[in-house]
């Protein structure tokens, strides 16, 4: 990690906590912000000394320019922003609430284009960057019917951290944006979903937090555009794409 400074919200638990302590185990310095400071200050201490915990809200623009603001405060400088924090929810189109839908709005994009607009004036004015926003599967191909209004918020992520990377292409050629997009992942995001759900730490062929957060420390040292944590989902991607009328019941 050549001491870069990566901030990554949602720090406290699942994707978020492994990443910090595999970029700290790669002498990194991670800045992990997170509602849950106990939780934090426990992965801050498996990254060592240099790591910064910032207790924040990422669903409040202000929580999120005083996370960029320590930060610097600290170190100097920002060298990769991981917008990492989300939440799911268990509900068909047809149950959403108006709060469902905002709710699942304010964690999953809000939090990520406060941390895109708190941190990309840095980046410019510096001529360089990483910002890496974690998005899901079911922003591509939307196939649990389920997570609903979830699914929907990460379509719109990806499409504004796609608008984001077109932006800065030409005048800023060394500040990079990323998507990544894991499929299930064994933490507690399933339990955590509003409504409930199962949980993801039994779903089949989950992947683990530690290979989520393996394939963003090699994003952060190979950037590039669109990640997929396994090289089958692009294949799925295409397929459903290529279905005529694509969640329609198989009528064979």
């Amino acid at each position: 990690m050549n001491d870069k400074v990566v901030v990554i919200t949602g720090a406290s638990g699942g994707i978020g906590a492994a990443l910090a302590r595999q970029v700290a185990g790669q002498a990194g310095r991670v800045v992990l912000a997170a509602r849950r400071e106990p939780e934090l200050r426990q992965v801050a201490a498996q990254c060592g000394p240099d790591a910064l915990v910032v207790p924040a809200d990422v669903t409040r623009r202000e929580d999120l320019q005083r996370v960029l603001d320590a930060a610097l405060g600290r170190f100097g400088h920002v060298d990769v922003w991981v917008n990492n924090a989300g939440r799911g929810i268990s509900k068909l189109v047809s149950e959403l609430t108006d709060e469902d839908f905002d709710e699942m709005m304010r964690v999953n994009v809000k939090s990520a284009l406060y941390g895109m607009q708190a941190v990309l004036p840095h980046f410019q004015a510096r001529g360089r960057g990483h910002l890496i926003n974690v998005s899901s599967m079911l922003g591509r191909v939307p196939y649990v019917p389920f997570r609903s209004a979830y699914n929907a918020a990460k379509h719109a992520l990806n499409a504004l951290t796609a608008n984001l990377r077109m932006e800065v292409r030409e005048r800023f050629p060394h500040i990079h944006v990323s998507t990544v997009l894991p499929g299930p992942v064994a933490t507690d995001f399933g339990v955590n979903a509003l409504g409930g759900g199962p949980d993801s730490r039994r779903l089949p062929n989950a992947q683990t937090p530690e290979e989520v957060a393996a394939v963003i420390q090699e994003l952060i040292a190979r950037p590039r555009g669109d990640v997929y944590t396994r090289p089958e989902y692009h294949a799925q991607v295409l397929a459903w794409y290529d279905t005529a009328d694509q969640g329609a019941p198989n009528k064979a």
